[in-house]
């Protein structure tokens, strides 16, 4: 094991685990957001640079954005007041290591992990981008549209809840 992905895998554990753990929403965003900054890490590690660098533009730059204005356009800077760890957390964990087992299990014993691995064949990044702007630049901006139309009808809906609680 590398250095730079024992680094990596620390920083992408240590956020998600405060994403979950943490009691603040916009703490917890930010969390996430070093989650992803360390899972881009790790597939630019693994010289997976289209979807390292589609992981640092969509989901820190975009998603994760979208979700801190949203979180704070739309709710107070109050924290909830109830725990947020259930009274039957022992019997949750135990189901979920017993599922995590069988599916581990299931997964081991397929018949298609048996088979050999066929050659990856070599993309550029390069010709994912020309694939982008030219085969597929409609669903592209159709899906860039959407997005927008989106985020302009979650602010129009938070103002004006705003404008009635007053």
């Amino acid at each position: 094991m590398t250095l730079p992905f024992f680094i990596l895998s620390v920083l992408t554990i240590a956020g998600a685990t405060a994403a979950l753990t943490l009691r603040n929403l916009v703490h917890c965003v930010l969390a996430l957001m070093l989650a992803f900054v360390g899972l881009a890490g790790l597939y630019l590690q693994l010289d997976a640079q289209f979807i390292g660098f589609a992981q640092i533009l969509v989901y820190i730059g975009a998603v994760a954005i979208l979700i801190v204005f949203a979180i704070l356009l739309t709710r107070g800077a109050e924290s909830p007041s109830q725990s947020i760890v259930s009274p039957s957390w022992p019997i949750s964990s135990v189901v979920s290591v017993v599922v995590f087992g069988i599916l581990a299990w299931t997964i081991r014993s397929s018949v298609a992990t048996r088979h050999p691995i066929p050659p990856q064949p070599e993309v550029s990044v390069r010709q994912i981008g020309d694939a982008l702007m030219s085969r597929f630049a409609l669903p592209l901006e159709v899906i860039g549209l959407l997005l927008t139309a989106a985020l302009v009808g979650a602010v129009t809906i938070a103002m004006q809840e705003k404008r009635e609680i007053k």
